[in-house]
């Protein structure tokens, strides 16, 4: 498969979601304008391609890129734009954390988003699950077995990008296979710097594989079952 192919970019269409935590019992709504989003995880080969480093655990050009964490996610974003000739949508500096905000820049743990770049960053939570649900409304865009590598059909491993249904929008390996980074801090108060994964992964039981589950993870984490896709802004 040519990595060309496999970073091909999906345009997903402007929506509202609703989110929810069922720690806290919390909802709230998010109004989307319209983005773009990777068809696929980030494979092995494009991230090799960019970076020149092959950090994960099994070994394979069409497999997710895994064994990556937040902070590395992040920075092959910056590299894919340069690589493209596009802006960079992160600015990484020591001292960035609580600088006051400024428009259209979106400041946290170190690192400025540059919410007008036409480069790749990662999706936001709420970009995430409306693209995921793709206009459906249950927990999940198709049967699991068909649409979905978990526990229950994995065989204890990660499997090629692209090998079950995509949904509806034509995103493939939304849930299963590799959880996603996406930007979001998880709950400042109460984790701090964590931020949310989404998706569930190769490893993971069924209730963990739906569009509405969140995971939290410190953003140095590195495991073999969280990789990450890109995203672009309207302007891209």
């Amino acid at each position: 498969m040519d990595t060309s192919t496999v970073n091909e970019m999906i345009a997903v269409p402007p929506g509202q979601v609703t989110l929810s935590d069922r720690r806290t019992q919390r909802s709230w709504q998010v109004d989307l304008a319209l983005y773009r989003l990777g068809a696929f995880p980030v494979t092995q080969a494009l991230y090799a391609q960019v970076t020149g480093a092959r950090p994960s655990s099994a070994e394979g050009d069409r497999l997710p890129v895994e064994g990556v964490s937040w902070w590395d996610a992040v920075r092959f974003c910056n590299s894919l734009s340069r690589h493209e000739g596009l802006t960079p949508a992160y600015l990484l500096h020591a001292d960035s954390e609580g600088v006051e905000g400024r428009a259209g820049v979106d400041t946290t743990d170190g690192i400025e988003w540059d919410t007008a770049a036409d480069g790749y960053r990662l999706p936001t939570e709420a970009e995430w699950e409306h693209a995921c649900r793709a206009g459906t409304t249950g927990p999940r865009y198709g049967p699991l077995d068909d649409i979905a590598w978990y526990r229950g059909n994995s065989d204890g491993r990660i499997h090629d990008v692209g090998g079950k249904q995509p949904n509806p929008w034509g995103l493939h390996d939304m849930l299963g296979n590799v959880w996603d980074w996406c930007w979001d801090v998880y709950d400042a108060e109460v984790y701090g710097t964590y931020r949310v994964l989404r998706g569930g992964g190769w490893f993971d039981e069924h209730w963990s594989c739906r569009a509405s589950a969140r995971r939290r993870s410190h953003p140095s984490y590195q495991v073999d079952d969280v990789g990450f896709r890109v995203a672009r802004s309207t302007a891209a």
